[in-house]
């Protein structure tokens, strides 16, 4: 494919899952070639990786900056055109910063920066620049994610009037009692995780879903949050009441502390004429509930899906679909905007979901410092 667009990433090397998402998801629909990057801050490393998986050493360079400098050198026709950042938190807005100034279009893992104002300067960098910027909020892939938004958006729910999200994993259970494995922990490091731990991670996951499959923003929230330790500075635990309008309210509620879960992502959408039900450890199913009537579970591939759904499976019915998949509809849905092919407004998490994202840690944590109050957003 002689249009492929050349990829670049910045992060994700080594053992890292996040890095290992990207790569296979810029693959599926060969819509990209990965033709550099910097993947670690060890050259020797970075070099070794390279050549593991296949990239042209000429193109793997010692620092983000070299990056730049040298791929501004390289014809229009040769430059990346897009890069992904996998990096730590705290790299995020000062690369996503720099690429879009020097005329790059981006990928960002989640969240987008550290702090809301960032968000903000990027927002209007990109706009200034009309760069596509995606952040990676990985889950809106799905096939039954879509679905969700799909029926959601042509009213099958009704009105929507409650709205229940968790999300409850235990991985940081078995560090977070014994300070010395606490301190090895980059995402409870505030110079590197950013404001937040929990709320920052997975919270913001929860609410970008919740903003996606229904189309409506939170308009107030109320959050209670847990440290457990008072030597613990980031949250990572909490609880958060909202209000998407006078009559339509819910709860968000994140955990990293909830002992032996896994990935427990849940989904529930109520409405005045049906409800909707999704979980991430069982993303192949979708359920329907109405009044008066069985239960539908619903199953990617099927006719009876939307369009957007079915695009969005690459797959026979029963063959289960994954979280590479859904990272790879992201990529797709940036590859049609980058070479201005129609696509569904959904097709991927943009800049302006990545600002919202900012703007609820922050409220979050206002609501918490300041006594449990209502703050609106």
């Amino acid at each position: 494919m002689a249009n492929k667009i050349r990829l670049g990433i910045l992060g994700g090397g080594g053992d890292s899952l996040i890095g290992v998402v990207h790569r296979i998801a810029s693959n599926m629909f060969d819509r990209y070639e990965l033709v550099g990057g910097c993947f670690n801050p060890n050259v020797e490393e970075n070099k070794s990786f390279a050549n593991r998986i296949g990239v042209p050493i000429n193109r793997v360079y010692a620092s983000f900056d070299v990056l730049i400098e040298e791929e501004l050198k390289l014809p229009v026709e040769e430059r990346m055109e897009v890069i992904s950042v996998l990096t730590p938190n705290f790299l995020h807005f000062p690369m996503a910063k720099k690429l879009l100034e020097k005329g790059f279009n981006v990928i960002c893992e989640k969240p987008l920066t550290t702090t809301y104002a960032e968000a903000l300067e990027l927002e209007a960098i990109q706009k200034e620049k009309q760069a596509v910027f995606a952040v990676t909020y990985t889950y809106t892939g799905y096939p039954m994610v879509r679905q969700m938004k799909d029926m959601i958006r042509r009213g099958v729910l009704g009105t929507i009037q409650k709205v229940d999200l968790q999300y409850y994993q235990g991985w940081i259970n078995p560090v977070i009692h014994k300070p010395e494995e606490r301190a090895k922990v980059w995402r409870l490091d505030p110079k590197k995780g950013g404001l937040s731990c929990c709320i920052g991670d997975i919270g913001t996951h929860a609410f970008d879903m919740l903003e996606y499959v229904t189309g409506m923003e939170v308009k107030k929230l109320l959050a209670d949050l847990n440290y457990l330790y008072e030597d613990n500075p980031l949250d990572i635990d909490g609880t958060v009441l909202i209000r998407m309008s006078e009559y339509c309210k819910g709860v968000i509620r994140a955990s990293q502390i909830a002992t032996a879960e896994e990935n427990n992502f849940t989904v529930q959408i109520y409405g005045s004429e049906g409800s909707l039900k999704w979980r991430q450890e069982n993303p192949n199913e979708l359920v329907h509930l109405t009044e008066g009537l069985p239960m539908q579970v619903l199953k990617p591939g099927h006719d009876y899906l939307s369009d957007f759904s079915l695009e969005s499976s690459k797959i026979p019915p029963g063959h289960p679909e994954g979280i590479f998949d859904s990272m790879g509809n992201i990529y797709n849905g940036v590859a049609k905007a980058l070479r201005n092919e129609v696509h569904d407004e959904g097709a991927f998490p943009t800049l302006h979901d990545g600002v919202r994202g900012m703007l609820f840690i922050e409220k979050v944590l206002d609501s918490n410092a300041n006594g449990n109050t209502w703050v609106d957003l």
